[in-house]
């Protein structure tokens, strides 16, 4: 990985780097990632956002393909991570699956935090296929943005699961995994997404420097 596939979001000395993968279906310039990205710019953070390789090939080839593999994917965020100076220097995090992923490697690489925007605890209607057990044991400050709704892990389904007192859940209401609520609700995808921002750039703030 180079430092030209990365996008590059705030002011470039930034108290604060906070770096983003996507999910397993959408770039890193989707307009979710765009949205959460140009938010935490907004709140003065340096915002880097990168492609793990499959997607990479989808963009050059106009080809859909399947992920990549575990061993991978990992390696995509220790070369993103040690671009950026080391995990020392950055909160990483993502969407869905890049944030599943981050959770693996944060602590390894020393992240000062991490960040899941809407977590995949499970496969959508297959609540007993869980993705959390290296979540019990995780030592990074972690913060996960959640839709009550979310298919991929619901309050009552996520309040069931053993997870580390380093992990804060910040629920938004009615929300599914791209925190969309049901249009009777009385609120907005747009208001939810602006309220993961907002949680996200406090979390990050909070962080011992």
């Amino acid at each position: 990985m180079q430092r030209d596939d990365l996008i590059l979001e705030g002011p470039p000395d930034a108290a604060h780097t906070v770096v983003l993968a996507h999910g397993a279906g959408a770039p890193m310039d989707s307009p979710f990632m765009r949205r959460v990205s140009a938010g935490l710019a907004a709140r003065g953070m340096r915002v880097a956002r990168f492609e793990f390789p499959y997607m990479a090939k989808r963009r050059a080839e106009g080809k859909r393909g399947a992920p990549d593999r575990p061993p991978v994917l990992l390696a995509a965020w220790k070369d993103a991570v040690a671009l950026l100076g080391g995990g020392g220097k950055v909160v990483v995090g993502g969407k869905s699956l890049g944030g599943r992923i981050a959770s693996m490697i944060a602590d390894d690489v020393g992240a000062r935090g991490l960040v899941c925007f809407g977590y995949p605890f499970h496969p959508p209607g297959d609540p007993a296929r869980l993705r959390t057990a290296h979540l019990a044991a995780l030592r990074t400050p972690t913060l996960i943005l959640q839709g009550t709704r979310d298919a991929f892990g619901t309050r009552e389904d996520v309040a069931g699961y053993p997870l580390s007192a380093a992990i804060r859940v910040h629920w938004l209401e009615g929300g599914d995994h791209s925190f969309k609520p049901p249009p009777k609700s009385g609120r907005t995808e747009k208001g939810n997404v602006e309220e993961a921002i907002a949680a996200a750039a406090d979390f990050v703030e909070s962080l011992p420097g």
